[in-house]
């Protein structure tokens, strides 16, 4: 091939991208959700409709993700699946990271917590897996009682040891990432583990049945995941719906400040 013919390839190429209309939308720029769902749910007045910027969480289960398509129908940001216990690693997690950083989502990693592994061998298992990204979101420990673990299933520590494993987790965490973490948990286990006394953290709130003001009355939530049945451009199957609490301008705020720098 000559370089006459190379230019000429790359400039048509060029051409077609500018025709496209379609264009990189940077970290951190709002688009409106484009989403529907299979079974949705009346929340009544909190409705999600009432906030601006939604995203997803993921998974190994989301086995194909067109991330920049995801982008364009309004995925503004994804907790991507990172690490269980001691010694698992979601076979999906690095390819997700990827995929979702080129796309412009900002993205976050969690941990499903573990009762049988100490939070100290659990945090270093995160921090192994989990690079520190530019842009990243802070980590977030999730933490909701495992009925399918082996070994894990049955046991249920009292609230004062769960929160103080938390306690110990969360610490080693931000000091490696710089950022203070955000929990994840369901009404179930926020009321068993006594974390309406657990301060100082952001909360990412699972609630599809009833609204957050509903399940977690008088708890304040940075995000609310409000469907496990989300259809969305560009996602294979089914995907978990989530909210920011903001408005979008709130979120490029909140964003700025708590993305790693």
């Amino acid at each position: 091939m000559t370089l006459r013919t190379l230019l000429a390839l790359l400039f048509l190429t060029a051409l077609a991208a500018c025709g496209s209309g379609e264009r990189a939308i940077p970290l951190g720029e709002p688009v409106a959700p484009n989403f529907r769902d299979a079974d949705p749910v009346d929340f009544g007045r909190q409705s999600p409709d009432r906030y601006g910027v939604h995203g997803i969480d993921a998974a190994r289960f989301q086995t194909s993700i067109d991330w920049a398509q995801a982008r364009r129908n309004g995925v503004n940001f994804a907790f991507l699946k990172a690490t269980e216990g001691g010694d698992l690693v979601d076979p999906a997690f690095r390819d997700h990271w990827r995929g979702a950083g080129e796309a412009g989502v900002a993205r976050g990693a969690y941990h499903f917590y573990y009762f049988c592994t100490s939070p100290e061998d659990q945090a270093r298992w995160f921090i192994r897996n989990v690079p520190r990204s530019k842009g990243m979101l802070p980590p977030v420990l999730d933490m909701e009682w495992n009925a399918f673990s082996p070994t894990c299933a049955h046991r249920r520590p009292a609230g004062h040891e769960v929160r103080d494993e938390m306690r110990r987790w969360l610490r080693i965490v931000e000091q490696h990432y710089g950022q203070r973490p955000i929990i994840y948990t369901t009404p179930g286990f926020y009321e068993d583990a006594g974390l309406d006394s657990f301060r100082g953290y952001e909360y990412w709130l699972r609630t599809t049945a009833k609204s957050p003001d509903e399940a977690f009355p008088g708890e304040r939530w940075r995000f609310w995941q409000y469907s496990a049945t989300g259809l969305i451009e560009g996602i294979a199957g089914k995907v978990d719906l989530n909210a920011f609490s903001g408005s979008p301008a709130e979120w490029q705020s909140w964003l700025a400040t708590r993305a790693h720098p």
